[in-house]
């Protein structure tokens, strides 16, 4: 057995998991894995629980697949009702994805449809953050700021500008406060708008809290306030990618509303669905959907998948339990003791230059010096080797590479489930801090 699948890497097959119960996963050996980052930030329930096996179960019984262009189902509308009712402000549209990287690609076409519905075809640039990441297809890849994943397919994508991130660990200057480092991170946008031609430029596109290339950072208070008012200025559509840190994973179901702001789009995917199912979605306005309704009429896009019956159920269960067990209160909870608990542990490490997040998307950044926060020699592979000896450990962990440039730099990222318990808290800091001392040179 084993000998067919094309695994991530070809030098080795992974272990077998078999089984998941609550925070932690087992393999054939019979091993248990505390998983500290739910996957990649996707397992927010954690594994097995058995209220959403049983929606999935009983979907899959009843119906398991119809195609969009025919029909629609119950679970399809609930599910959007009550996204539709967590969003703030007019977020009120849901169109159903596969995954995240499939919601960028259909924001993306309905931001460029919204204009061409205005007759306004000169609107075809796409501004995004450097050290952001919005998906693997080519599309996505295209509007991501990770140059290592861009670099072997650069020739296939679309020009997309790339501006400053929202980065304050990293890029704010030493004096600077930070709303002033808001303020000029958010005026590099203006400056990319004006250089391009506002009339060229369709959506600017970010992540409200940047995930896996530079590790949980959160905009400074404001920031968001002021990109904000430059689209609005310049008729551009603000679409903010919450694929990893919407759905509750920071305390609120989206991490903007924490920010006191409302895009045109928003992206879901991962927790929307906590694993049990692949499911993301497009959330847009009143505004951006009526532009469509009162024009052509259709998006011209869409998937064989979309809006897929069970993973609609197995989402509408997911979400129902979080909603109904106060489970974003425990996020808050939850994120605030591990914060203290990573703070105790790494916060005068010499090797640890930033302790940071929301809610339950929080993590370290590792620095050779702390005082001048240059990055580690990136040959040594750092987080790599944080990943392998996390592992042994029984922790499972998200690291990254290119944190402070796109090539140098080293983060680890935890995003543990929402109902993860206190004592499995202290365990993931403990494996951690021992995962550290031993990979550090």
């Amino acid at each position: 057995m084993g000998a067919h699948v094309f695994h991530r890497s070809t030098s080795a097959r992974p272990p077998i998991a078999v089984r998941g119960e609550g925070s932690f996963l087992i393999d054939a050996d019979g091993r248990r894995y505390l998983d500290a980052c739910s996957g990649a930030a996707v397992s927010c329930l954690g594994h097995g629980h058995p209220r959403v096996a049983a929606a999935i179960a009983e979907q899959a019984a009843r119906l398991e697949y119809v195609h969009t262009g025919f029909f629609t189902t119950a679970e399809g509308e609930e599910l959007a009702d009550l996204v539709a009712d967590l969003s703030p402000g007019a977020l009120d549209r849901v169109w159903f994805t596969s995954s995240g990287s499939e919601a960028t690609e259909a924001a993306l076409k309905l931001a460029r449809q919204y204009h061409l519905e205005h007759g306004d075809s000169g609107r075809t640039q796409v501004i995004a953050r450097r050290l952001s990441y919005h998906g693997n297809t080519l599309g996505a890849l295209a509007v991501g700021g990770s140059e290592w994943r861009r670099a072997p397919y650069a020739p296939l994508l679309i020009d997309v500008s790339l501006v400053d991130p929202c980065f304050e660990y990293r890029f704010a200057e030493a004096e600077e406060s930070a709303e002033d480092y808001g303020r000029r991170a958010a005026n590099s946008l203006e400056a990319e708008i004006l250089v391009l031609g506002a009339e060229t430029v369709m959506a600017v596109i970010a992540e409200t809290v940047v995930g896996a290339t530079a590790g949980a950072v959160p905009p400074v208070a404001g920031y968001l306030r002021k990109i904000r008012e430059i689209c609005d200025r310049y008729g551009v559509l603000l679409i903010l990618d919450e694929v990893m840190c919407g759905s509750g994973r920071t305390g609120t179901f989206l991490s903007c509303e924490q920010d006191g702001v409302v895009p045109d789009i928003v992206t879901l995917g991962k927790g929307l669905g906590g694993g049990y199912q692949p499911i993301g979605a497009v959330v847009c306005t009143d505004k951006v959907y009526e532009a469509v309704a009162s024009g052509s009429g259709a998006l011209k896009h869409g998937q064989t998948y979309n809006a897929h019956p069970v993973g609609c159920a197995a989402a509408l269960a997911v979400q129902q339990i979080i909603r109904e067990e106060g489970l974003l209160g425990r996020v808050v909870t939850a994120g605030e003791r591990l914060q203290a608990l990573l703070t105790s542990r790494f916060g005068n490490h010499p090797n640890v230059g930033d302790i940071r997040g929301r809610g339950l998307l929080l993590a370290i950044e590792l620095v050779a010096d702390r005082a001048t926060k240059a990055p580690f020699d990136p040959a040594l592979k750092l987080h790599e080797r944080a990943k392998s000896e996390a592992f042994a450990r029984g922790l499972l962990i998200y690291p990254g590479g290119g944190t402070a440039d796109g090539r140098s730099g080293d983060h680890i990222l935890l995003a543990p489930p929402y109902n993860i318990a206190d004592h499995e808290l202290e365990t993931i800091v403990d494996l951690l801090g021992d995962t550290v001392d031993a990979v550090l040179p």
